[in-house]
């Protein structure tokens, strides 16, 4: 497997130098990201399941998909490539908020990422990487919502620290479209 690097950042976005991605999540270096929300024309979300074999986080529920630019990618590419690759759908997608966390994992891993969020509505059928993801279903925001408080350990960090913001952005995201 060939090295994949991730590019370092500011508080501000700012890019500080670039790194093995890896190394970033091991010393919880503060990297871009990027994350993806398609949802389908009745509003609900695709979600994917992470392949059990992927280094952190397997088997969980999370957002459509999420990944990293690499250096010198544009944010936006970065996010359509990723979800041609993870979830064979070739769209393209808008450019919604930016957040950044600090999340450990369960494995000592560290999630630190500034991340781009980005929303697309669909309903294509996703075609799955299975290196990627095992699974995949449509929810409506109610259902995440309710399965988020009874099986938190069901769904990846990022995911559950991500989401109570999606309903607002996804209305106000619908209201311009």
């Amino acid at each position: 497997m060939s090295v994949i690097e991730v590019i370092l950042v500011d508080d501000f976005d700012r890019p500080t130098g670039k790194t093995e991605k890896l190394e970033a999540h091991k010393k919880g270096l503060l990297h871009r990201a990027v994350t993806v929300y398609v949802f389908n024309s009745r509003y609900e979300l695709l979600l994917q399941r992470r392949a059990i074999k992927k280094y952190h986080c397997g088997g969980l529920w999370s957002n459509t998909c999420c990944s990293h630019p690499y250096p010198q990618e544009p944010t936006q590419d970065a996010a359509e490539r990723r979800l041609r690759e993870e979830m064979g759908l070739d769209m393209t997608l808008t450019p919604v908020f930016e957040l950044k966390y600090h999340l450990p994992l369960s494995n000592g891993l560290i999630e630190h990422e500034y991340g781009h969020v980005f929303f697309a509505i669909s309903d294509e059928k996703p075609e799955l990487n299975p290196e990627e993801a095992d699974a995949w279903c449509y929810r409506s925001i109610q259902q995440i919502e309710r399965d988020m408080k009874d099986n938190p350990s069901l769904y990846t960090p990022w995911f559950l620290h991500t989401f109570p913001r999606i309903p607002q952005q996804f209305n106000d995201f619908r209201m311009d479209i």
